[in-house]
């Protein structure tokens, strides 16, 4: 009997996906759970695995384009044939004597030593997973070299998501066998490196494990001393501190970590920074007519530095030019006396706060305007689908907000119906996670309309790029006291400029220019928000 494995659901918006690669081949034998295959679609990679044991008979081919529920493979059962050979082939190697090397390895024990000769006393060392929406991470770099000795729980490795940095760990103390390079994608999942051997290997390879081994087996006293003198942790600088020496080109072991266990922090990296440099030039200068030359030479001001494309930064990137190519995009521009919004907020913010827990910003006057601008102008919150128009009864409106990793953009659903109090804590809320990395793809998807500000930024003037699929994006920007003609009479006031970039297939000059007036009219007198007039 077969089971189809199908192309499963992976989100609303997604209908088809590509098959990337197979990660096992036709006729393989399949355990329950096992990654098969690797699926792409227009958001994320994720894996495909099996459903139960069997025999893989492959239906589609690499690169095809299918739909949600299309058959990628059938698994037929081969249970009785390849189950009987697989624990015979497990039992007589490695999986047994796994365990004892690992307990016996600090131990001066020579007896179980000679089993685990026989065996390959090996672990793999895999990525793993880190979050629901993450589906590959990049190696971006190996904190221990290919031979090296590594003691258990020790940073080996730092992994990068689209979301956040991370260390891989030692899952065992031994020999470190480097699989994967620096700069592979690597699907959850997927092996990294090996770790082979331990207590036996572990001295001839690097005189720092018998330190680490003789506090274990010497008296207290002396196990003590040498555990707080030294380490796993003792020379290995934090992923900020790493790239900070790297870019400077400073070596992690001429730096004193300051850290917990010696680790090195990146205040130690911003410290040391300049030390190395001076004292190689220093030595040079003993003859005059060479030195300026080394300094010259050394300086770096004509160097450059190739680094790596985050996956997110990858994504960006190609939804900008696809909405750059694909829209007939265009800006109109008008002007916001700030001067009542900040009155109001002056009169108000404290006793806002006070009542709501929250601070009354700007962004929620501008999300409230929106909707109801968005109320007379519908064409502006709509979408293009294939040959339709889709109108939303609906505001979800999207805030760009810029994380550690790259632009964001949370929406904040049904802000047409939400309150000035309570826009402000879904900004709060949202904000917060995308600087801690923490947004899920359904938060940052579904959005009808985004507004952006560059004002913090010091932007006076932009013309922001549409987020696809919405058709409209409002851009704000700095507020700066200009003079402005007030009843027949020049005076200063707080003045933004405001941009709103659309669609110009879905919606007309009319359409645009009218709903940036009435955003215009709402936040100069903000008592029409209230009112609704």
């Amino acid at each position: 009997m077969s089971l189809a494995i199908k192309v499963p659901t992976v989100g609303e918006s997604i209908t088809e996906v590509t098959l990337a690669s197979w990660k096992k081949k036709d006729g393989d034998r399949v355990e329950m759970d096992e990654v098969i295959a690797e699926l792409e679609s227009d958001k994320a990679t994720f894996e495909l695995t099996a459903e139960k044991a069997g025999t893989l008979k492959i239906v589609a081919a690499e690169g095809d384009v299918l739909a949600i529920g299309a058959v990628v493979a059938n698994i037929e059962d081969g249970g009785a044939e390849a189950a009987v050979p697989a624990p015979a082939k497990e039992a007589a190697p490695a999986a047994q004597p796994q365990p004892e090397v690992v307990a016996n390895a600090p131990a001066p024990a020579p007896v179980a030593a000679a089993p685990a000769a026989s065996g390959s006393d090996s672990i793999e060392i895999k990525v793993p997973t880190v979050g629901e929406s993450i589906t590959e991470v990049t190696l971006s770099r190996w904190i221990k070299k290919d031979g090296e000795a590594v003691a258990m729980d020790e940073a080996i490795a730092e992994l990068e998501s689209d979301k956040a940095t991370f260390e891989l760990t030692a899952e065992k103390a031994g020999i470190l066998k480097t699989l994967a390079k620096e700069g592979d994608v690597l699907p959850i999942g997927a092996v990294v490196c090996t770790i082979e051997g331990a207590g036996a290997a572990t001295p001839a390879a690097t005189p720092v494990t018998p330190a680490v081994v003789s506090a274990t087996d010497e008296s207290p006293q002396g196990g003590a001393a040498a555990e707080s003198a030294k380490t796993y942790a003792s020379g290995t600088p934090s992923p900020a501190a790493a790239k900070i020496l790297a870019e400077k080109g400073v070596a992690a072991g001429s730096v004193a970590g300051t850290g917990v266990d010696g680790r090195i922090t990146k205040g130690d990296a911003l410290n040391a920074q300049a030390a190395p440099v001076k004292p190689a030039t220093a030595p040079a200068a003993a003859t005059p007519t060479t030195a300026p030359a080394t300094a010259t030479t050394s300086t770096g001001e004509r160097s450059e530095k190739r680094e790596k494309m985050t996956s997110l930064r990858k994504t960006v990137a190609k939804r900008l030019v696809s909405v750059k190519n694909e829209t007939a995009m265009l800006t109109t521009f008008n002007e916001v006396d700030m001067q009542p919004i900040m009155e109001l907020r002056a009169k108000y913010k404290d006793k806002f706060k006070e009542k709501h827990n929250v601070g009354l910003g700007f962004m929620s006057f501008f999300t409230k305007a929106v909707t109801e601008a968005l109320k007379d102008w519908p064409a502006v919150g709509a979408r293009i689908e294939g040959e339709e128009i889709v109108y939303s009864n609906f505001a979800d409106i999207s805030i760009a907000v810029s994380a550690p990793k790259g632009l964001v953009v949370p929406v904040i659903r049904n802000a047409d119906s939400m309150s000035l109090a309570e826009i402000e804590k879904a900004i709060v809320v949202l904000a917060g996670k995308a600087r801690e990395n923490k947004l899920t793809i359904p938060e940052m998807t579904g959005g009808t309309f985004t507004i952006t500000n560059g004002g913090v930024f010091g932007s006076m003037l932009s013309t922001p790029i549409i987020n696809a699929p919405q058709s409209a994006i409002l851009g704000m920007h700095n507020i700066i006291e200009r003079p402005v003609a007030v009843n027949g009479q020049v005076v200063i006031r707080p003045m933004m400029y405001l941009a709103l970039s659309y669609d110009h297939r879905i919606i007309d000059g009319r359409e645009s220019v009218s709903f940036l007036v009435r955003v215009k009219q709402l936040l100069e007198d903000p008592a029409r928000l209230l009112l609704g007039v």
